[in-house]
């Protein structure tokens, strides 16, 4: 529920991300949560000992409002309560939050508290190269089939949720990493809903939110992240979000969490709930930049093709986007010129852009996804996600545009 302040009215975003779940008093007045390191925990009671046992095992459920005690860091800590109540209101729609490890443990352990041997699960491409790692070559070892739709491909998506066996999640990339196709999230969910099977719709947000696109005021039913990008944006720590409606989905995936024990830890949950009120800012400033210098940068004589939310030429691709997406965000994607040789020699000039895999950080990153982040999929696979030998993707940081867009085209003239 929304805090209210002493008028009784609801605080706004980045008013409650400063204020929610946090409270001074038990950390001896200090401003901004402390780091708590402790692994184990003291109970007030045995009684409290066998409740929080039990509320955490999920053999009882939880009063409205009641916190469950800490017992073992594994399973929860102060700091990860703290983040998990003040990134909620960044999501819209949301209701609870539950923080890991990684990125990819967030989607590994929300898949896994919900699949079961028989299951589908239907996804769309390209999309980042580990989940489709995790989906063709792990779960397919334990019965899970994946059904793979190339993600513009709004009538394939509703052909593989309907007729697909057993569906029981669809996993949504959008935009989609590296070629910045979008998906209809709305359109995806409501088939969903059609469907005898309902499967959940889950959504990889990682690229737009959580401030350009909410999922979960568009029906998704969860929304995963890789907090190491965006919401963290300083390339100097792995973490990973999943926030949702449904307690019932949200215990299940703690569940699975306290089980695994991929909680994020107290250090990066401390660092990174300190960056929350600055994603906004972040993500705007990337995204003005990243703007101006696609923009520019599509009517650069080596380039052949921009691929960026607001340069989309597809009537239905612009409809999604103006519709799903507040403003185009920070990525976009070239296609040069002259294939791996010209990526190659783009790459090997910049001098502010870093050629390194990540985005979502304050400094500008580059590279040349079919040989690094993408590399495990097979020719097929590629042709059929656009992930060619000729595209550079691009993470825009937050640097003077200007300076950026004179680095891009001298680094293009070096091709």
């Amino acid at each position: 529920m929304a805090n209210r302040n002493v008028h009784g009215s609801v605080l706004r975003p980045p008013t409650e991300v400063l204020t929610r779940g946090f409270d001074p008093r038990l950390s001896v007045g200090s401003a901004r949560p402390a780091v708590f390191r402790s692994s184990t925990y003291v109970f007030s009671s045995p009684e409290a000992a066998e409740r929080a046992f039990d509320l955490t095992a999920g053999r009882i459920k939880p009063e409205p409002g009641e916190q469950i005690d800490l017992i073992y860091s594994r399973f929860n800590h102060p700091n990860a309560e703290i983040l998990e109540d003040q990134i909620v209101p960044l999501e819209t729609g949301a209701r609870a939050a539950l923080v890991f490890n990684s990125g990819m443990a967030a989607i590994m352990t929300s898949l896994l508290a919900v699949l079961k041997p028989g299951d589908t699960v239907v996804y769309t491409v390209p999309i980042y190269g580990g989940t489709q790692h995790f989906i063709q070559d792990y779960l397919s070892i334990w019965g899970i089939g994946g059904i793979p739709v190339v993600a513009d491909n709004s009538d394939g998506l509703d052909q593989a949720i309907e007729a697909g066996a057993n569906v029981r999640v669809v996993l949504v990339e959008t935009p989609a990493n590296p070629t910045l196709v979008m998906t209809d999230i709305a359109r995806a969910v409501a088939t969903a809903k059609r469907s005898p099977a309902k499967p959940l719709v889950m959504v990889d947000n990682t690229l737009m939110g959580p401030t350009f696109q909410h999922p979960l005021a568009l029906g998704a039913d969860l929304v995963l992240y890789s907090a190491t990008k965006y919401l963290s944006g300083f390339s100097d720590m792995i973490a990973g979000v999943a926030l949702g409606v449904d307690p019932v989905l949200m215990r299940s995936i703690r569940a699975r969490r306290n089980i695994f024990g991929n909680i994020l830890q107290p250090d990066e949950c401390w660092m990174l709930d300190g960056r929350l009120p600055t994603v906004s800012l972040r993500m705007n400033r990337s995204s003005k930049n990243a703007e101006r210098i696609a923009k520019a940068l599509a009517r650069h004589p080596k380039v052949a093709r921009v691929l960026y939310p607001s340069l989309l030429d597809d009537a239905e691709q612009q409809r999604i986007a103006r519709e799903q997406c507040d403003f185009p965000g920070g990525m976009f994607s070239l296609i040069l010129r002259g294939g791996k040789t010209a990526a190659f020699d783009f790459l090997r000039n910049l001098h502010i852009g870093r050629n390194a895999v990540s985005l979502g950080g304050v400094e500008t990153l580059v590279c040349h996804p079919k040989s690094t982040t993408h590399s495990g999929f097979t020719e097929e696979e590629s042709a059929q996600a656009g992930v060619t030998d000729s595209l550079v993707r691009v993470s825009t940081g937050i640097e003077d545009w200007r300076d950026l867009l004179t680095d891009f085209e001298q680094a293009l003239e070096a091709v």
